[in-house]
């Protein structure tokens, strides 16, 4: 298909998700909607940030509302497939999803944010009562089935979207890479230039390729550009490639297939990509509490480019 036939078919689905929202909106679509749509109250404190679930196989796409995040993780889940956390703060889209469900790896990840707000489609049985003890918000549909509906452009379980207004949770304005003791700043010394860069799960794959002209990194799944749901391609300001231990977790999903736990916790060899230039880095978290470091092999603090921050978690080699 043609960019422009690409782009007609994304802003027609897009028209059909904005009747979806509509109809839910007054009461109609899926048919969740109670008839008081007033949020619910707040479960806890404050919290700094929202956390989406977000699905990432081929019938989820072209995502709605990814493109808004500051922060996109990138983790691998059950049969090498990949999911995507993606974290607001600075700026909510009215709608956002696919989401899907969570995993244990979202809880050790989130735990560098105060006290974040994290939106999924449901869990394991197993771990529903280790989210709930975990510490931050968990709004799922049964908490708050006002403010999901199912977009009628896909089949499910790839057609459940967020309204994020309708949850307990306000954006500050700040952009969520301040949460992980982050900022934006000049690059480091040396660096090597840098066309592209693929990362490579079992069965999935997430490429970014420098655009000089729009000074950022395009994103790409499965081969495929990524795209916003009305068909613009999806962009970072800075990639971050963090290469982590993956083993087997406690938990299986239906179909017996052990869901991996990514340790985000330790250190390890990283290489960040900013300015079409790729930079060898350090990572460091010494707790689950504390915020994951990023620096360059002599010790010196890495900068972020402008623009959205996607961090991908590479299984060691």
């Amino acid at each position: 298909m043609s960019a422009a036939g690409v782009k007609n078919r994304a802003a027609a689905l897009f028209a059909v998700l904005v009747l979806a929202v509509t109809a839910a909106c007054t009461g109609g679509g899926d048919g969740t909607s109670p008839s008081s749509t007033s949020p619910s109250p707040r479960t806890g404190g404050a919290t700094d940030v929202l956390a989406v679930k977000i699905d990432n196989v081929a019938p989820a796409r072209p995502h709605t509302g990814l493109e808004r995040a500051d922060i996109v993780y990138v983790e691998q889940v059950e049969a090498g497939l990949s999911r995507i956390l993606a974290v607001y703060s600075s700026d909510l889209p009215p709608v956002i999803g696919p989401v899907r469900s969570a995993r244990e790896t979202d809880l050790e990840l989130l735990r560098q944010f105060d006290r974040p707000t994290l939106a999924f489609s449901g869990a394991q049985s197993r771990l529903l009562p280790v989210i709930d003890r975990a510490p931050l918000d968990p709004v799922p549909p049964s908490k708050a089935p006002q403010a999901y509906f199912r977009g009628p452009d896909r089949p499910a379980p790839h057609n459940l979207y967020l309204r994020p207004e309708r949850i307990p949770f306000t954006a500050s304005g700040v952009d969520a890479v301040a949460e992980l003791g982050l900022k934006v700043g000049a690059p480091p010394p040396g660096g090597e230039p840098e066309d592209s860069r693929t990362v490579r799960y079992p069965s999935a794959s997430v490429t970014f390729t420098w655009s000089a002209e729009g000074e950022r990194w395009l994103v790409s799944l499965d081969g495929a550009p990524a795209r916003t749901f009305e068909g613009e391609r999806i962009g970072a300001g800075t990639v971050v490639v963090q290469d982590v231990d993956v083993r087997e977790s406690d938990f299986r999903d239906r179909s017996g297939n052990n869901t991996p736990f990514t340790e985000t916790v330790g250190s390890g060899d990283a290489v960040v990509l900013r300015d079409g230039r790729a930079y060898d880095a350090r990572w460091a978290r010494s707790s689950a509490a504390a915020d994951t470091v990023f620096s360059t092999p002599d010790g010196r603090r890495v900068d972020l480019a402008e623009g959205p921050l996607w961090i991908l978690y590479a299984p060691r080699g």
